[in-house]
């Protein structure tokens, strides 16, 4: 799929942040411990796997799949017809009527280039919190303690990418 203009320009940080991740995991590799979190919740890290690409990388390659089915979701969004520019009469299926709302239409170009920019907004803030996992996982020492903040840190971008999104979406519906 080639984007447009519009995606790859919104999908750079994204791909900056992963190129990012991508580089300082393999600077960090052979310094790793033979034994790394594999699981880290509010209290510090509660689970251990052995050091492989696969556990050392396995936030790098979540991120590489998400950006991936964020970006195609973005680039979907702008090539799907609008509401505004469906006719009453158009062929397609679900086009109209009662069964138009089982196709999630933006109501008009403009909206469909708003949603696709949040979801490439939520995606570069994905990247940043999983950014603050990788400082996790790739510590050098086996030390399971992880400050408090860092959960905190670490779920707030996430919230703001979904209430941004959530906050389009309304915007979109309430047009």
């Amino acid at each position: 799929m080639v984007f447009s203009s519009s995606v790859r320009l919104w999908l750079m940080p994204s791909a900056v942040i992963l190129l990012t991740m991508g580089v300082w995991g393999g600077l960090r590799y052979g310094d790793l411990p033979d034994r790394i979190p594999q699981h880290i919740g509010v209290d510090g890290v509660d689970a251990w796997t052995d050091r492989s690409i696969g556990s050392a990388f396995v936030l790098v390659f979540v991120y590489a799949g998400v950006t991936a089915l964020m970006a195609g979701s973005a680039e979907l969004t702008l090539r799907v017809t609008p509401r505004d520019e469906l006719s009453e009469a158009d062929p397609r299926p679900f086009a109209t009527g009662a069964s138009a709302s089982l196709v999630n239409r933006p109501r008009d170009r403009a909206s469909a280039h708003r949603i696709a920019r949040v979801l490439l907004l939520f995606n570069a803030l994905i990247g940043v919190s999983l950014l603050l996992g990788c400082g996790i996982l790739w510590r050098s020492t086996s030390d399971p303690h992880v400050p408090g903040w860092v959960f905190g840190a670490m779920m707030a971008p996430f919230v703001v990418g979904t209430v941004l999104t959530v906050a389009a979406a309304v915007r979109d519906r309430r047009r």
